[in-house]
């Protein structure tokens, strides 16, 4: 009974500031912050209009729109790269195979700063500044070293007995990869897209940097244009996109339970 009282407590010490967020975006303009309770007492969808209604500054459904297509590539680029280049380091044998994945854990270790304003040059005389490319394009390249080091270690521990009768019956390296491999890496695939959305949804500094057109903005870019020069802010229309910028976070967190769930119950079989 302690130790459920002492979850319980946890659970909503942490949960508070999300319910809080969530009343705030149903009370009027001029109540959002003169309460602390998370239950508004006048509940209004004013707030979620006027944030979703486009305007000369702000067009929040355009905004969702662009997020959805960074984050829906970002997962597939990090999916590619990861798998395919996990796979080469687990299983194949190739010159320098030991040094070259030395050096993608050694780029672990480099702050992203460090690397920003080499990347923004390159960029630039790609003429991609002001497109997504910049976003989504690294991606598809194995840019995400966590990522390929966290499939390489998961698929070393599938048994190689799997790929050894694969290849008695017939298949070649893609059919071992594509057919008995992959299915089995499921839980990595699962934390892989799990992960790279919510990264890629919740990028700020990267749409900061390589876009200055107002229609090719964010989600996060366009909760940060709510906050004028003055610091004045509408704040029930800000915690009304925050609500529904976090309910993509939630969707897709649930759908990639799900198929860890199944990759871990199918793992072997």
């Amino acid at each position: 009974a302690a130790r459920h009282a002492v979850t319980i407590s946890l659970l909503v010490i942490m949960l508070y500031p999300v319910a809080w967020m969530v009343g705030a975006s149903f009370r009027p303009d001029a109540q959002v912050i003169g309460s602390l309770s998370p239950l508004p007492d006048n509940a209004t969808l004013d707030n979620y209009r006027a944030g979703l209604t486009p305007s000369t500054f702000l067009n929040f459904p355009r905004y969702f729109l662009n997020s959805f297509l960074v984050a829906g590539l970002s997962v597939l680029g990090n999916l590619f790269a990861s798998t395919l280049t996990a796979y080469a380091f687990a299983r194949l044998e190739f010159p320098f195979k030991r040094v070259l994945f030395a050096i993608l854990l050694g780029t672990l270790l480099l702050p992203y700063q460090v690397t920003l304003v080499p990347q923004y040059i390159l960029f630039d005389r790609l003429a991609w500044l002001n497109t997504y490319l910049p976003l989504v394009v690294p991606k598809f390249l194995g840019s995400e070293a966590f990522f390929i080091f966290l499939t390489v270690q998961f698929i070393r521990g599938l048994p190689r007995e799997l790929d050894e009768a694969a290849r008695l019956d017939g298949c070649g390296e893609w059919g071992i990869f594509r057919r008995i491999v992959l299915p089995l890496t499921m839980p990595a695939i699962g934390t892989t897209a799990m992960f790279s959305f919510i990264y890629a949804w919740n990028d700020f500094l990267g749409p900061t940097l390589y876009l200055s057109r107002p229609e090719m903005y964010t989600v996060p870019q366009g909760l940060a244009m709510f906050v004028d020069s003055t610091g004045q802010s509408t704040y029930g229309a800000l915690f009304a996109m925050a609500t529904l910028s976090v309910a993509p976070l939630i969707g897709f967190f649930l759908a990639s339970q799900r198929l860890l769930t199944q990759g871990i119950a199918t793992t072997g079989l």
